[in-house]
């Protein structure tokens, strides 16, 4: 029988390589800034068109390459960092394996130009699904430029799979995000399709997170820094009002490389324990150093995902640096400035107050005009004043009123602990007036509303209910009656961070749809000129930042299209809250409305939006004691 076995030619090989470190345009992002950040740049600019689908280039002034090294590190597995087998387990560079360069290479048209500082000419390779087309010396600036062009033009079933521009840009954002957070004492620019996305000065890292995350973050830092023989932990983590109920504003840095760790982010939700509900994630960047043989990071492609050799005393570091810094923060709050010494200096301070100079001030009209005769809180004591002691009034509401006669047993005492109301407000003024409807909905604790039925009552969760309500609404817009939008007066100019702003674009057609009339602005801005009908006028900003963090929240939780994803998401930020009080009619739509919908007895995420109790059940209960 013949032989079936056969190698893989390098090209093909080098595809399924890619396939696992190159799977989106985001992918190259990150290997080719870590490169420039390894070649000891102190300048990096990434450049992309067309959301990375057309272009991706990194520009660097670091160390540059040899001709002979520029043309080396395109094959598989070349790399400068690994020697023998314990390099591996020292590793303190963001790449090593030499996969990156080859791997876009096999599915990339690429230009590299390079030169090193002490180096008069540079070289320039242009490589075309990993087959040098071109090598040759040219004038380059010292550093690297290294081009990728129409990423998987070999491979079009791959780019096939590749989302639209607005997903993609998002992707990109996020991992020169991460990039930059990890580096703030370097420079980088990023620019795409031929617009500023940021500019990053070198800086301190607070400076950094407040450059990317904003301005409003300044006040809520809280600083933690902890330092032991084993690992050092430094870093910021916000204020407990930063808290959002989705994830993003979380970073990891072991090492200075960005990792996902569920692990450790448990370690710093319990910290948070006792300040947060537990559906609301808190801002962290934390760095984490220790020593590299204690770490794995080895174990996934994208590097994102890394092995301790001891998980559960970096949990108990972690766990405790946040704490620490939390407690600092609520105790002992302290100022950033010391006390001028001259002010020591001054007479008030030196020198001593005699009697005599106490009895000129007393008798100075200055003093007579503060003194208690002539304040205006005092309150005249004289029997010619029309105001009560306060502990008349004090005795007046503690008298208990007269109590109506039923006809019903008497209420049995309540126990100690129990506030006992005044008989007036035991019984709301709907269900004294007998001339209105019984049917007449009454609202509970501003959360919930009772309405009596033929068989009993129902009790309603109103936000539950009118998430419901809303996203059949907005479902039925989308299929085929959009939405009417309530123009505003005075059109809103919203500036969003770079990634939320690249997700509102992504949403933008179905957003028109639903009744948002707005258009971008240029510079991560939009302009708003008109919301839905149900949305208060001079609510925009407030209304879509909500809708973003609903939707992030969606998108981590669910696996859903985009389109339900808005739905809930819109329904979700735009119902009636829990605490809003609500007029009879405004009730009694709720519960026409529910009752109209599709499903009408669950929210789109499955909470129950109704209870009802049965009279014959009710009946039981009273009879109990009997």
């Amino acid at each position: 029988m013949a032989d079936i076995i056969n190698l893989l030619p390098d090209n093909i090989a080098n595809q399924i390589a890619a396939g696992e470190v190159i799977q989106r345009p985001a992918s190259a992002v990150k290997e080719l800034l870590e490169n420039a950040v390894d070649a000891g740049a102190t300048e990096i600019q990434l450049i992309v068109r067309d959301a990375g689908k057309e272009l991706v280039q990194v520009i660097d002034n670091g160390k540059g390459m040899s001709e002979t090294d520029a043309r080396m590190c395109f094959e598989r597995h070349a790399t400068s960092k690994i020697k023998t087998i314990n390099d591996l387990f020292e590793i303190r560079t963001m790449g090593f394996r030499g996969e990156a360069l080859a791997s876009i290479a096999a599915v990339a048209q690429v230009e590299l130009k390079t030169r090193q500082p002490d180096s008069p000419i540079g070289t320039c390779i242009e490589i075309d699904n990993s087959v040098v087309r071109n090598q040759e010396p040219c004038q380059t600036a010292a550093g690297t430029s290294i081009c990728m062009k129409n990423l998987f033009f070999n491979v079009p079933a791959r780019r096939n799979f590749l989302k639209s521009n607005a997903a993609e840009m998002r992707h990109i954002v996020d991992e020169f995000i991460r990039v930059a957070m990890a580096y703030p004492q370097l420079q980088f620019t990023f620019t795409s399709n031929n617009q500023q996305v940021f500019y990053l000065e070198k800086g301190s890292l607070k400076q950094r997170i407040i450059a990317i995350l904003g301005q409003h973050y300044n006040a809520k830092l809280v600083t933690v820094k902890e330092s032991t023989d084993y690992v050092n932990i430094h870093g910021f983590v916000g204020k407990p009002e930063t808290a959002k109920k989705t994830r993003g504003d979380q970073f990891f840095f072991v090492n200075n490389r960005f990792i996902k760790s569920p692990y450790l982010h448990h370690a710093i939700m319990s910290a948070f324990s006792e300040m947060l509900p537990g559906d609301s994630f808190p801002l962290y960047v934390l760095y984490i150093d220790l020593d590299p043989a204690h770490v794995d990071i080895n174990v996934h492609p994208t590097k994102q995902e890394i092995k301790f050799d001891d998980e559960k005393i970096l949990y108990a570091f972690v766990q405790s640096a946040v704490k620490h810094a939390l407690a600092q923060f609520n105790v002992t709050p302290t100022l950033d400035f010391d006390l001028d010494p001259g002010i020591q200096q001054l007479d008030a301070i030196s020198k001593p107050f005699t009697e005599q100079q106490q009895e000129r001030s007393t008798s100075s009209s200055l003093y007579k005009t503060f003194t208690q005769a002539h304040q205006a809180h005092v309150i005249d004591k004289s029997s010619n004043s029309n105001l009560k002691h306060w502990k008349d009034l004090y005795e007046i509401g503690k008298t208990d009123l007269p109590i109506q006669n039923t006809g019903m047993s008497p209420i049995p005492d309540a126990p100690a602990f129990v506030n006992r109301p005044s008989t007036a407000s035991m019984i709301d003024d709907r269900w004294q007036d007998t001339t209105i409807d019984q049917k007449v909905p009454v609202q509970v604790h501003q959360q919930y509303i009772l309405s009596q039925i033929k068989s009993g009552f129902i009790l309603i969760d109103q936000h539950a209910a009118h998430e419901r309500i809303l996203y059949e609404r907005y479902l039925r817009a989308l299929q085929d009656k959009p939405m009417p939008t309530q123009q505003s007066l005075f059109p809103q100019t919203l500036q969003l961070l770079p990634a939320d702003a690249a997700l509102i674009a992504e949403m933008l057609p179905d957003l028109q749809v639903l009744g948002y009339d707005m258009e971008p602005f240029g510079n991560h801005t939009f302009v708003v000129r008109g919301t839905p009908a149900d949305i208060q006028s001079g609510n925009e900003q407030a209304s879509i930042e909500g809708l973003l963090e609903q939707f992030k929240h969606f998108s981590a939780e669910l696996k859903v299209n985009k389109r339900e994803q808005l739905v809930r998401s819109m329904a979700r930020n735009s119902a009636i809250p829990a605490g809003k009080s609500l007029g009879a009619r405004e009730m009694q739509n709720i519960i026409d409305e529910l009752f109209a919908c599709n499903m009408p007895n669950v929210s789109p995420g499955g909470k129950y939006t109704y209870v009802s109790f049965k009279l014959a059940d009710l009946v039981r209960m009273f009879e109990r004691g009997n």
